[in-house]
């Protein structure tokens, strides 16, 4: 029989590898379904590329790539028998080789007890060769097959028990000397102290510089101006500020290039005046606490509606999603947006399309791992009832054991959540995150992988007409941005209980200077047009300069919907600073209405009484140092040298390889290399680089005595020049700064996500765009999304419509703060609300509208 098997798997050793340092194995779950070695048909290992298939894809990867020899993994799992046997350590069969593959989290280990089996198939005429087979088989095919079974779980690294075992300590936390220069970081109202960012931004621990972030992948992030103060100062150490609680903060090591650890956080963010024993004392010892404590005890309950019986349901579209931890904040988003008939014909409908059509690597394709987890929450296949009456009625009298998740598995993320959270520094950890901030984050990985087919987004996509007076001149600058969610205020003096919250205020001040019981709280009661009109009141625009003055002056600016989306996402701001820096969220409920009409927030355009203000931008200005040294480095422009170097490695002619990293901006050998292909034939291509000084006025941009730059003229043209150099048309590089506000890489990912629009079709879309031309300028924009990377929000993309809605979901958030706390979901399906709590779906009893923190909303038909 050794000789027949020998000689059997011949043909197939070449294809048979052993899993190398580095190689992922994924023998838990399939990658096309949430298959698993538990389920009905086992799981199917490639031997070559490891990769797992559940028994009705295992033949599409066969067919795909003329791998034969598969390990076919099944776990036996049943129920333990009364009797002896019912105290017994659940049974294992081949413990040893099967180490990693751990029991299910959703089995008791004192009620059930499993088997595990493993053969070789070789397909297609499945020929089966039971395992271990170690006298039989060849040498090779039995290292594999043994390393293959111990390997660890392709998300081991990705799943530590804590935050902390992810993230090593810095090199730099414990020698950090930091400056005295008086610095002192408030708990609100940060910028960046180079660009108008507001968000992503991080605090540098030497010498407290606030600046923006990197621009990630996803589209979200700034403009990097923390990175270029590392390179100007070799300060390494930064903190983001938002991320700063009684636990800890998100530390970046810029000299590492990785998340790190800061065992002294706490004293660096204290020299800034930000105290976290402080806020310690006040989360933890403080009254403040002990009411904040019994506030959320019943906010906790009555959002999960823990009080009530619920009944469970099962089937298409009520299957639940596994808590990995901390990731109940994607479970809520990735349940509502597949309750939406776009998202679900669009991943869903496509699914044997993109299946088909996946690349070798499915785990790492986005389409794939949307149409599987789609499929999975829309199949029913992973959501099915218990097969006996008389186990119903045990889960129905037992109620722990439908905490536990007894009779609903649900499906778990871990492959979608390992490639969408790739490369973020906020989702890729274990960490609570903001459910809100990662649905805009998602969209934006939608937006960028349906580049030439429909795309679900545009449902959220609208446009807000922003309306900038200035105060002395009276006159005023109408343009529109995209965006994809409206931010609510919570205005606490518009409460409708003022009376009460006062008198508990003053219980509360009395209980605590008489160290006497705190009274019973109040929570805030806020209608819901207050909301609104604080959304659409006039606010004041920082640093606003007007163009009639050519001058700083005061401005107002008002906000209205340019359009309205077929689907609208309200997000309720209820996440604050105190004046000590303790984070906190505002205990309030706010009367969200089953129904919304927005309409008189319609955008109006220019109005006949009105003069608009002229097209012109502020001068540059340049601080006397960074013109001294704009004058000196003119010959020697800053080039990657190390990036030059690979080149020149490869035989390119060394100038030529300058030439290619500046052309580029400096953006790495990969880009630089492209540019080398696309010049090689050009007679200049190993000449030295030269440059015009940059004191060269050039030809002149305005006929205005001041110089200004009109709105309306073209992008840099040393901007647009990098674009031509790498092969882009001119007219299409131009397009693409104006549709980025001129940020070099955001224009860059813009052409590649347009690589068939036509720029002809594009400038016309956008000069007819109403109420004016420069209706995407976005120089005095102010919005908290830096969401879109296509600004223009011209044709077919925005679905305008009537604005009426109504309400058919929300996602409530339980906790004092985005960082931790619990999330879930209400969905309104066939007419009845249903709660989605982890991986237990129930019909709901009584949905907490007035305590949500993210509401989605439908347009009504006209009719």
């Amino acid at each position: 029989m050794a000789a027949d098997l020998g000689e059997l798997l011949v043909p197939y050793m070449p294809t048979i590898r052993v899993p190398r340092t580095g190689d992922r194995v994924f023998k838990s779950e399939c990658a096309f379904s949430f298959d698993s070695p538990e389920s009905e048909g086992g799981l199917y290992v490639c031997m070559n590329t490891f990769l797992g298939f559940g028994r009705e894809h295992v033949e599409r990867h066969y067919r795909k790539t003329g791998q034969s020899v598969y390990m076919h993994l099944k776990r036996h799992v049943k129920e333990k028998t009364t009797g002896a046997a019912g105290g017994a350590i659940p049974r294992r069969r081949n413990g040893k080789v099967f180490l990693d593959l751990e029991l299910n989290r959703d089995f008791n280990g004192e009620d059930f007890e499993y088997e595990d089996e493993a053969k070789l198939v070789i397909f297609p005429d499945h020929f089966e060769i039971p395992l271990p087979n170690i006298e039989e088989l060849p040498a090779l095919v039995t290292i594999a097959c043994d390393a293959v079974l111990n390997a660890p779980s392709a998300y081991k690294k990705q799943e530590p028990e804590s935050w902390e075992e992810e993230i090593q300590v810095s090199r730099h936390a414990r020698s950090l000397r930091q400056l005295d220069n008086g610095v002192r970081i408030p708990p609100s109202g940060w910028k960046c102290q180079k660009c108008e960012m507001r968000e992503n931004l991080w605090l540098n621990l030497k010498d407290g510089a606030v600046l923006c972030g990197k621009w990630f992948f996803d589209g979200s992030g700034g403009n990097g101006h923390a990175l270029e103060h590392y390179k100007e100062t070799n300060f390494p150490l930064a903190v983001k500020l938002d991320t700063i609680t009684p636990d800890g903060a998100d530390v970046y090591s810029f000299e590492e290039e990785e998340a790190v650890l800061d065992p002294h956080i706490s004293e660096h963010l204290s020299h800034f005046g930000i105290d976290m024993l402080q806020m310690q004392k006040r989360t933890e010892n403080g009254h403040h606490t002990e009411n904040t404590s019994r506030l959320r005890v019943s906010e906790w309950e009555v959002i999960q509606e823990s009080g009530m019986k619920l009944k469970l349901v099962y089937g298409s579209g009520y299957t639940g999603i596994k808590n990995l931890g901390n990731s109940c904040y994607l479970g809520t988003v990735m349940q509502v947006l597949f309750s939406i008939p776009d998202f679900q014909r669009m991943f869903v409908g496509n699914l044997q399309r993109i299946f088909d059509y996946s690349p070798l690597d499915p785990t790492q394709d986005f389409a794939t791992q949307m149409a599987k987890l789609g499929h999975g929450l829309l199949s029913g296949q992973y959501s099915k009832p218990p097969m006996k009456s008389e186990l119903i009625e045990q889960v129905m009298k037992e109620e722990h054991k439908v905490l536990n998740g007894q009779q609903q598995r649900g499906i778990s993320p871990r492959m979608f959540k390992a490639l969408v959270s790739r490369g973020h520094p906020e989702f890729s950890s274990n960490r609570q995150q903001d459910a809100q901030e990662f649905l805009l984050h998602v969209i934006n990985l939608v937006e960028r992988n349906s580049a030439g087919l429909e795309n679900p987004s545009d449902s959220f996509r609208f446009l807000v007409e922003e309306r900038i007076q200035c105060c002395q001149t009276r006159r005023v600058r109408y343009s529109q941005r995209v965006d994809y969610c409206i931010q609510l205020p919570a205005p606490i003096e518009a409460a409708t209980n003022r009376e009460e919250l006062l008198a508990f205020e003053a219980k509360r001040k009395e209980a605590e200077e008489n160290m006497g019981t705190p009274p019973e709280p109040v929570r805030a009661r806020i209608p819901f047009t207050a909301c609104l009109q604080a959304f659409t009141e006039p606010e004041n625009v920082p640093d606003f300069w007007s163009s009639a003055l050519q001058a700083k002056s005061a401005g107002v600016k008002t906000s209205r919907f340019a359009s309205f989306p077929e689907y609208l996402i309200v997000q309720i701001k209820k996440f604050t600073f105190g004046v000590d820096w303790v984070p906190k969220k505002l205990d309030l409920t706010i009367d969200v209405p089953d129904f919304l009409d927005l309409s008189r927030l319609r955008a109006t355009g220019l109005q006949a009484n009105e003069e608009e203000l002229p097209d012109l931008m502020p001068p540059i200005v340049l601080p006397e140092d960074t013109r001294e040294n704009s004058m000196s480095s003119s010959d020697s422009p800053e080039i990657d040298e190390t990036a030059v170097m690979q080149l020149a490695e490869m035989g390119f002619p060394l100038e030529a390889c300058r030439k290619a990293v500046y052309y580029t901006g400096n953006m790495g050998p990969e880009m630089a290399f492209n540019w080398i292909i696309a010049h090689m034939e050009e007679p200049d291509f190993a000449e030295p680089l030269t440059l015009p000084s940059l004191m060269d006025p050039g030809p002149s941009t305005s006929d205005s005595p001041t110089g200004a730059a009109p709105i309306g003229n073209s992008p840099p043209e040393e901007s647009i020049s990098i674009l031509t150099s790498m092969g882009f048309p001119r007219a299409h590089s131009i397009h693409a700064l104006k549709a980025t506000n001129n940020n070099l890489e955001r224009a860059l990912d813009w052409i590649f996500t347009h690589p068939e629009e036509e720029e002809t079709d594009a400038l016309s879309d956008m000069a007819d765009t109403e109420p004016n031309d420069n209706a995407f300028s976005s120089a005095n924009s102010h919005s908290d999304n830096t969401l879109s990377p296509d600004r223009d929000g011209s044709g077919s993309r925005v679905k305008d419509g009537p604005g009426r809605y109504e309400l058919f979901a929300f996602i409530s958030h339980m906790g004092a703060s985005t960082m931790s706390g619990h999330y879930v979901c209400h969905i309104k399906k066939e007419g009845r609300w249903v709660i989605y709590n982890d991986h237990k779906v129930c019909l709901s009893e009584r949905p907490p509208k007035d305590l949500g923190y993210i509401y989605f909303y439908h347009r009504l038909s006209s009719s």
